[in-house]
Parts: C-alpha cells; sequence; structure tokens
C-alpha cells in the first residue's frame, strides 16, 4: 500500500513537471514576432547575405512560423531560423484535411482582386439581381478562356458579374498582349473584347496608361499571386479555380441557387 501510494505520488509530481516544462515551452513559443524576426533574420542572412524577410507569421502549429521573402513565398520555419521548409502546411481533424497555406493564400488573393479598381476592368454586370462577382484574369487567344466567354450571357443571368483583368499568357509586348491591351483602350471595351474572343479582328490600339502592363499592372499582379495560366477564376472569397467551368458549376462552387 505504501509502495502504491509512492508510486502515485511519483506519478504526479512527474506530471506537474510536465505541465510546467509544457508552459515554458509555450512561452518559449509565444516570443514576441519582433525577435522571432530578428533571429531568422540574422540566421539566413548570415547563411546568403542580402536576403530580405519581409513578413513573419505565427502560424496554429506551435513554435513554427511563415515567412516571406517575396510575393509568394511558401516558408516555414522554426523561431531561431536553424531549419525551415518549403510547402504548404495542412491543418488535420476529424474527417477533413484542410490546406492552411491555400486558405491564406486565398485571403491574399481577395485583397489583391479587391484592390484593382473597376474602371481598370472589363466588366460584364448580372441581369438582375448580382448575387456574386467573380474576377477572372483572361487570355484573348486561350480555348477555354473564349469558350469561358460564350457562357457570358448564362452567367450573367445566374446573377454572376463577371470582372475581366488581362493576363496575355505569352507575355508583355506580344501579339496576345497587344490584342488584349487594344481591347482595354478601346472606347466600347465589352464589344472589342467579345469580338477578340470570336476570333474576330479589332484595331490596334495599344494606349500607354492601360492597366495591364507597368509594375502595378494586371499581368504583374497575377504573376504575383501565382497564376500558372489562364482563365484563372478568383471568387470574392479569394478562392482560385484554374481553368474552366460551366456556369451550372461556377454556381454551385459559389453557393448559388
Amino acid at each position: 500500500m505504501i509502495q502504491f501510494k509512492t508510486a502515485s505520488l511519483l506519478i504526479s509530481r512527474i506530471a506537474a513537471a510536465a505541465l510546467i516544462t509544457a508552459s515554458a515551452s509555450h512561452v518559449i513559443a509565444e516570443e514576441s514576432i519582433d525577435k522571432v524576426k530578428a533571429k531568422i533574420t540574422a540566421a539566413w542572412q548570415a547563411a546568403k547575405p542580402g536576403i530580405v524577410v519581409n513578413i513573419i507569421e505565427k502560424t496554429e502549429m506551435q513554435g513554427v512560423y511563415k515567412v516571406s521573402v517575396g510575393p509568394s513565398s511558401n516558408i516555414y520555419s522554426n523561431a531561431d531560423g536553424t531549419n525551415f521548409i518549403v510547402g504548404d502546411l495542412f491543418r488535420v481533424q476529424p474527417n477533413k484535411i484542410t490546406n492552411v497555406s491555400e486558405e491564406a493564400r486565398n485571403g491574399d488573393r481577395a485583397i489583391a482582386v479587391a484592390s484593382v479598381k473597376d474602371k481598370d476592368m472589363v466588366i460584364f454586370p448580372a441581369k438582375g439581381e448580382k448575387k456574386a462577382r467573380m474576377y477572372v484574369f483572361t487570355d484573348v487567344d486561350c480555348y477555354y478562356c473564349q469558350k469561358l466567354h460564350h457562357n457570358m450571357e448564362k452567367m450573367n443571368a445566374m446573377g454572376i458579374e463577371v470582372a475581366y483583368l488581362g493576363y496575355p499568357r505569352a507575355g508583355l509586348g506580344s501579339d496576345s498582349y497587344k490584342k488584349i491591351a487594344s481591347a482595354w483602350c478601346a472606347d466600347d471595351k465589352q464589344d472589342a473584347l467579345t469580338k477578340l474572343k470570336n476570333r474576330q479582328e479589332i484595331p490596334e490600339n495599344v494606349c500607354s496608361d492601360n492597366p495591364i502592363t507597368g509594375e502595378k499592372g494586371q499581368y504583374n499582379l497575377g504573376r504575383q499571386i501565382g497564376l500558372s495560366g489562364t482563365p484563372a477564376l478568383i471568387l470574392e472569397d479569394g478562392e482560385l479555380i484554374a481553368g474552366f467551368l460551366e456556369p451550372e458549376a461556377l454556381a454551385s462552387r459559389m453557393g448559388l441557387k
């Protein structure tokens, strides 16, 4: 009996010590972001002089921090910067695995596209009640961009407003760029873009202040948020749909009835 009580007391003490240790570890993990950023920056600059750490954010994984060294970096580091991984962070829950990194990218994309002024996009408004807006990075020469545009009337009738941003896949200065920039510079942007999507010609008219080019232009914006092709559909919550979907599938994805 005495041995049992002694063992129980020993277990209690071990448990208490473990709790104290866990609490201390938690305090260390909750170190200020400024201190963590300073440590990671110092460690990385010692290995690679000139590297600039832009943003440090806590993650839901204790002791692991998201580090941004560029517009689309996806790096996770320990608090002192001695180890890091590149990739996505996932959350495991009963019957569900969620890509936490993609959730964060959704937020970044939502902010990025919402910052573009309406006057700098070619907008096809919903018919009747507007139920949702969809941003579309488009190229006039890609087949599925043309196919998506051919469904415009049906999408608008479903209450979906389509806001186009220009993203010539062949790059700035290409023939595709000249075509799409000419649509953005036209007096009737909707008509010019529709003609191009129908493979008709329009007069070349690349105005110098078109919103597709330039450091803060739509082409660079698409590259910064990690687009790999067109059409790239971005919902209002920032979810990226890469490629073509039929109107009914789009409406379902948006939660529209």
